[in-house]
């Protein structure tokens, strides 16, 4: 008892010791997320804090919302040209500079949030990213994950294949190659700017996330029809990026308080999506949302799309082919085991209730 309490004394003592011993730095973190979405932004809120908690308020960073520094879709570069030390992001965005950015976020009939989570800490993912994105001059971590995500709001139903034809939607990163192979007309706009895209018709529908999310942003009261699944994400990581010099330049400590602070945001995201989605949903429906789950038809031809696409890239894309190759591996796998168990259970458990009698 006596070894235990001095064993206490002195770690009471140290921690302040270490505390003072560490220097003051004080970083900018830009985010890709309105304010308003207390999920999103606040993850990027919630991991400043808890780097605070852990370095004794020595290792302070600000959050930005999009616009206050620079515009959403900017963030990156804001990182990579050390305009912001970091950002809190869904690497999807920039697939416009390289299609292998999607991997680290979500890409089409790809990994649930489990799945990615597993991929990135214990498949390889997070090294294959690191080597991918330190040409950019970033180093990248899970900071996030939503979860499945809904397939979006529409102004008019979608019944056939022939009515995406020339469909004017809001969708970023590989999905909306997707899109465009199936004939629509894919845009990438801001969060903030979706609703009055909406509203004046100039799309003809927008996915964002999901229900708790959505209904914040007000996408019913101008586009009715709610479909299901987003096939695009089917866990998509949102990621934390440092600057890569000043990563490498920051003590070991901070570093390892960084990893720390980003892996329980995304712990949290999770888990908060997950509550909170169920909650929206009634509210959406009680107020005229109409449910709508893709026709087979499109789902397969979005299936197909997906993987013509993911060849072609390979076939031109070394940097996206040294990815996409051990990662499809790691899916077929996943799918494999996860059709054994998981499947199984939730066909039947999650209609159970309604089912039988």
């Amino acid at each position: 008892m006596k070894t235990a309490a001095i064993g206490a004394a002195a770690g009471t003592l140290a921690a302040p010791a270490i505390a003072q011993a560490l220097p003051d730095v004080k970083w900018r973190l830009t985010s890709s997320f309105p304010k308003s979405l207390d999920t999103l932004f606040g993850g990027a809120e919630s991991f400043a804090k808890r780097v605070a908690q852990l370095s004794d308020n020595k290792f302070q960073i600000r959050v930005f919302a999009p616009g206050e520094v620079v515009p959403a879709l900017q963030a990156l570069d804001a990182v990579q040209n050390n305009t912001v030390e970091m950002c809190h992001t869904a690497s999807y965005y920039f697939v416009g500079k390289d299609l292998t950015f999607g991997f680290d976020a979500g890409v089409p009939f790809g990994l649930t949030a489990r799945q990615q989570h597993a991929w990135i800490t214990q498949g390889g993912g997070a090294q294959l990213m690191r080597d991918f994105m330190a040409e950019y001059n970033v180093v990248t971590m899970p900071a996030g994950n939503t979860g499945v995500q809904m397939g979006g709001w529409f102004r008019k139903e979608l019944k056939t294949l022939d009515d995406v034809k020339g469909l004017k939607m809001r969708i970023p990163g590989i999905g909306g190659q997707v899109w465009s192979k199936l004939g629509a007309v894919p845009q990438q706009i801001a969060g903030g700017e979706i609703y009055p895209s909406l509203e004046r018709g100039a799309i003809d529908g927008a996915e964002w996330v999901g229900p708790h999310d959505d209904e914040k942003l007000g996408f019913h009261k101008v586009a009715p029809f709610y479909y299901y699944p987003g096939f695009w994400e089917a866990g998509t990581q949102i990621s934390l990026m440092v600057n890569k010099g000043l990563w490498e330049g920051l003590p070991p400590i901070y570093r390892a308080m960084i990893e720390a602070a980003s892996a329980e945001t995304n712990g949290e995201m999770m888990a908060r999506y997950d509550h909170q989605n169920p909650q929206a949903l009634r509210r959406l429906v009680a107020a005229g949302a109409q449910l709508r789950p893709y026709p087979r038809e499109i789902l397969a031809a979005a299936w197909k799309a997906t993987h013509e696409l993911y060849d072609e890239t390979s076939a031109k894309n070394p940097k996206f082919k040294t990815v996409y190759e051990p990662w499809r591996k790691f899916r077929d796998d996943q799918y494999l085991w996860f059709r054994v168990a998981e499947l199984t259970y939730e066909n039947f458990a999650f209609s159970a209730a309604q089912t039988v009698r």
